[in-house]
């Protein structure tokens, strides 16, 4: 299968079982909210504890990395599903490199700025990283660093099937033209997205209103989206055409 597709797929099947992973995961969650009980604040941070939790997670072949399955696990154990936006934003924090994977360099880099040691303090600390998102400065910022967190690192661009789970992940609650842009995504020509185009992408949502009237086909933006624009203007008129002749 090639690259491109076999990521894609992986994508997709991990949203696939997310309502499998979540009925495994909420069984953990009276254990975690006990646990939750217990934490003390005078309870510092120990970077030896934060290892050995680490090391719960990989295995003896791969000892420096956690993979898919540990991740799972991990997930798990925290009561937080794999695909959920939250997990890119610790991501972020650790500046992991690669999807499904954190290297113990990565993992002490994240957890020492949380000061997470242990499966209680990383419950406590969700709230928090979904706060995160709140700021719009920082979403951008979250934002920019899952282009080149979610595509193939031997890849420039990212494929269109990667891109369109990215940006549901991204946008799909906030942005209400998302659905629209994912249908033109859908009919399109295109079978990747570069970084420019993921960019502008971000500033078109929060800049252009839902009618277009305040989009400049003159401005600096991509073709991209002024094939988007043309497009919805044309669907859009299509079902005006449509209902008044009814």
């Amino acid at each position: 299968m090639p690259r491109g597709k076999r990521r894609a797929a992986e994508i997709g099947d991990t949203m696939d079982a997310q309502s499998k992973r979540a009925r495994t995961s909420y069984t953990n969650i009276g254990t975690q909210q006990s646990s939750r009980r217990h934490i003390r604040a005078e309870d510092g941070f120990s970077q030896k504890r934060c290892l050995a939790w680490f090391q719960e997670y990989t295995t003896p072949d791969e000892p420096d990395t956690l993979g898919p399955d540990g991740m799972e696990k991990f997930c798990c154990d925290i009561g937080c599903s794999p695909e959920n936006i939250v997990m890119l934003v610790l991501a972020y924090k650790m500046g992991a490199t690669q999807m499904g994977f954190f290297s113990q360099q990565e993992w002490l880099k994240g957890l020492t700025d949380l000061e997470c040691d242990s499966t209680a303090k990383m419950v406590v600390k969700l709230d928090y990283l979904r706060s995160i998102l709140n700021d719009p400065n920082l979403f951008k910022s979250i934002y920019r660093y899952a282009y080149d967190f979610a595509k193939d690192s031997d890849q420039r661009s990212m494929d269109i099937a990667t891109a369109k789970a990215m940006l549901q992940l991204l946008l799909g609650k906030q942005w209400p033209l998302f659905p629209q842009f994912a249908q033109f995504l859908e009919q399109s020509k295109y079978k990747v997205i570069n970084k420019d185009q993921w960019c502008n992408i971000l500033e078109f949502s929060r800049t252009i209103s839902m009618d277009l009237s305040n989009y400049d086909i003159d401005g600096a933006w991509p073709v991209m989206l002024d094939e988007f624009v043309e497009w919805l203007r044309l669907q859009r008129g299509l079902v005006i055409v449509s209902s008044g002749s009814s």
